[in-house]
């Protein structure tokens, strides 16, 4: 397979659970059919025309419209079926674990072919996998899965697009270091769901008792 087409078939793989993913959201919102397709579309395409955009490169969806097509399949599959999910939140969680872990090696793949420097590669995995993510989650009113506490998930992002980076800086191939990527984030996002992993986060320090007066 050629780099050109692991990357089409990673942005399809990526686009088609994100799409579910955003139906799922959907569903928790109890939105329309029409809802749904729009939720699910929106998902599936938003990291990825975020990225296309700031590459100057025409959306991945405008030059191949079937995309819409497999967001609307999905969409409807869901509005079907959703109600025989025993936790339709949980669902979301994984099915978004592995659509983060695919479009962020497909934002990889799309950065490298377009020749960008490693800075603009580690930013494009991230933008690609967390941000259609992002905008189903402030659209449905849900907390953003990227923004929970403490979980792991845009570091999962960074280390996949990282570890793809520095592959390909030791010769390895292109389709080794997207592979790398993507079980990177995957496993890293796994841990985080299954395990528990968390980031310290901030606290803040108590006021200091005032000095009693004399």
């Amino acid at each position: 397979m050629t780099g050109a087409a692991l990357i089409g078939v990673l942005d399809y793989a990526a686009v088609a659970i994100f799409a579910l993913t955003g139906a799922l959201a959907a569903s928790r919102s109890q939105l329309d059919i029409v809802g749904f397709i729009f939720v699910a579309a929106l998902t599936a395409t938003g990291g990825g025309t975020l990225r296309d955009i700031i590459l100057d490169r025409v959306p991945l969806w405008v030059s191949d419209p079937a995309i819409l097509a497999v967001a609307t399949v999905a969409a409807v599959v869901v509005f079907l079926f959703a109600h025989r999910l025993e936790s339709r939140y949980r669902a979301l969680e994984w099915l978004d674990a592995v659509a983060l872990a695919i479009a962020v090696a497909a934002g990889v793949g799309v950065a490298l072919a377009a020749g960008m420097g490693w800075p603009v590669v580690l930013v494009m995995g991230m933008v690609t996998g967390c941000m259609g993510g992002l905008m189903r989650d402030v659209v449905c009113n849900e907390v953003p899965l990227v923004l929970k506490q403490g979980e792991l998930y845009v570091t999962c992002a960074f280390a996949g697009a990282l570890v793809a980076v520095g592959l390909l800086a030791l010769g390895a191939a292109g389709w080794i270091a997207l592979t790398a990527c993507a079980g990177v984030t995957l496993v890293l996002r796994a841990g985080s769901l299954a395990l528990g992993w968390r980031l310290p986060v901030y606290r803040s320090r108590p006021p200091k008792p005032e000095s009693p007066k004399r």
